[in-house]
């Protein structure tokens, strides 16, 4: 037998469900409420089978729907029969609690306003008999208007009928024209420890979102299916729909198949750390390289997680059960994200070529790189306005700059560098963003001098440091000179201890000084001003000399030519090797 009666009505006898399907046919009398003969039905089913109902009753007295739940939670659900989404829905729900608690929870107070019922009321029963009941009514302003609780047989029928009919007014003398608030509000779900999910929160707000809520589950390793295991993903479901959330998002990647159960189950937009830093890169990209990288990491990230119905979908491997009308619209994404992806990777190709032209062009002219490297708003680009006067867009967000920017600079002594500002490293940096900006972290890779920016007013500036070890590992910039600074000691309570870093406040200037004389200091072991002595007799020697470094300062002698010449340290032994340690000038 079908019964119209909606939910979870699996395991419930056929004789309750006809009770509940006979409620269709009840009609509520003039100044009704919620009659108590309607409520004994509705305690006795609810406790026969230890679950919520909720019954959705027009203004005219009609009961159009019949929903059964479980034990804590009845799923609450839009049911309008007007329109204009911004006045009252015309319906009423009126919902059991099992437990015998008659208030409304946070989820039905959330849940009048997101569906502007004309009122929430909760019934608790127990023992197959009514207890308390509340109600709740939307006001001006969306505000909600809580009434006392009352005993089931002394409701205020009358009042509460009066109490629809003003809100109806007042709702209907809202301005029309509201200016609202365009950020989403998000929920954050996290596995790990709470600095973790605090990162997340200041990605979820640099993307743009409003968060209103945050929890962590400590589980040793994710589910399959729903990544925090279903029981847990209900809760959360509440826990959405109580804070009014329109996105979720979790603090670990998640596959396709999670996210999809999730949103199922969530109702809310669901979307994963890797995908939210990926949101970021694309806000922030402004050159076209930059561009063309966040929109190659995207489509890396999304082909990876096109969900069809398994092999059903797929008809191009040919043989038995494939033929038919061709390509599925699953295989037809991915053949055109394949395509886009192909002209991206070509086109970033023929930026990197000139990229790799611009630095040949360094080589020739020997100037030395060094790279400014760091956690994410560690105050990199603040630190190179500071050293350079430049006006490179700063800002206290992770992720304000991506593009590499690159000044020219002189130590003291007048020796020229290249000041080069690299994007930032984060914690669980997705892959997908490394090989899609394998260009510009190159940066990184072929500095010669490495200037390690670390936040030093972050509690968490050791781990910060450590990640950018690692991605600086994976990159293989491991080699190379480095310099350890730590940034914002104005703002450092209690001040950091790292040995051999160097204190400065890009903001204020404090340090800046002693950075300089580091960076020279550094550029002095790898490149370094040597004269050399070459006799007429060996004057080819002069011209290969010349096309490994700058020439400072030359003059003919006696005993032959005389050059300075700042050069990099590794070429002068290659010279001595190969010409003998007689073409060092030696010192008077």
């Amino acid at each position: 037998m079908k019964f119209n009666v909606t939910g979870n009505i699996e395991g419930i006898r056929e004789a309750i469900l006809a009770r509940l399907d006979d409620l269709y046919n009840y009609e509520l009398e003039d100044g009704e409420f919620l009659p108590r003969e309607l409520m004994k039905i509705l305690a006795e089913c609810s406790c026969a089978v230890n679950r919520e109902i909720a019954l959705y009753i027009t203004r005219d007295g009609e009961i159009v729907s019949v929903s059964v739940g479980t034990d804590c939670d009845v799923e609450l659900t839009d049911y309008r029969l007007r329109r204009n989404v911004n006045r009252l829905s015309y319906v009423r729900c009126v919902h059991t609690h099992p437990d015998g608690d008659g208030r409304l929870s946070d989820v039905d107070l959330s849940a009048l306003k997101i569906f502007r019922y004309d009122a929430m009321t909760a019934v608790g029963v127990k023992n197959g008999e009514p207890t308390f009941v509340q109600t709740a009514f939307l006001v001006e302003n969306a505000e909600v208007m809580l009434s006392d609780t009352a005993r089931w047989y002394k409701l205020p029928d009358a009042e509460w009928l009066n109490q629809i009919d003003l809100s109806d007014e007042l709702v209907g003398r809202e301005e029309t024209k509201q200016v609202e608030d365009e950020r989403e509000r998000a929920v954050l779900m996290g596995i790990e420890n709470t600095e973790s999910l605090e990162e997340l929160r200041r990605l979820a707000e640099t993307a743009g979102a409003e968060v209103v809520g945050a929890f962590l589950q400590k589980r040793d390793k994710p589910d399959g299916a729903m990544f925090i295991g279903k029981g847990r993903a209900e809760e959360l479901a509440r826990d959405c729909q109580a804070l009014e959330a329109d996105v979720c998002i979790f603090d670990e990647e998640l596959t396709g198949m999670q996210v999809r159960n999730l949103e199922e189950t969530l109702h809310v937009k669901v979307i994963d750390r890797t995908a939210l830093i990926l949101d970021i890169f694309a806000q922030r990209a402004s050159s076209a390289e930059g561009k063309l990288q966040v929109e190659l990491a995207q489509l890396q990230y999304r082909s990876a997680r096109l969900i069809g119905q398994g092999l059903v979908l797929s008809r191009l491997a040919g043989g038995i059960g494939t033929r038919g009308p061709g390509e599925s619209k699953l295989e037809m994404n991915r053949r055109r994200i394949r395509e886009r992806m192909t002209e991206l990777r070509r086109k970033l190709d023929e930026l990197e070529k000139q990229r790799n032209i611009r630095r040949k062009s360094r080589e020739r002219n020997d100037i030395p790189v060094v790279a400014l490297v760091g956690y994410t708003n560690a105050g990199k680009s603040t630190l190179l306005n500071a050293l350079t006067g430049s006006d490179v867009y700063v800002q206290d967000q992770l992720f304000a700059t991506l593009d590499a920017v690159s000044r020219r600079m002189e130590t003291a002594e007048k020796t020229p560098y290249l000041l080069t500002d690299t994007v930032g490293f984060i914690r669980k940096l997705p892959h997908t963003l490394i090989s899609a900006f394998r260009s510009t972290l190159d940066e990184a890779v072929l500095a010669d001098v490495l200037v390690i920016v670390s936040d030093g007013a972050s509690p968490d500036m050791l781990k910060q440091h450590d990640t950018v070890e690692q991605v600086l590992d994976e990159l293989g910039a491991t080699a190379q000179k480095r310099i350890e600074v730590i940034n914002k000691c104005d703002a450092a309570d209690p001040m950091p201890s790292f040995p051999g870093a160097v204190m400065i406040s890009a903001k204020t200037g404090e340090g800046l000084e002693d950075l300089k004389a580091a960076i020279a200091s550094a550029l002095q072991e790898t490149y370094a001003p040597v004269s050399f002595l070459i006799p007429f007799s060996r004057y080819g020697i002069l011209a290969e000399i010349r096309g490994m470094g700058r020439v400072i300062t030359e003059e003919h002698t006696d005993e032959g030519t005389a050059v300075t010449v700042m050069i990099a340290r590794e070429d002068v032994e290659k010279l001595v090797r190969k010409h003998g340690a007689d073409i060092i000038r030696q010192k008077d």
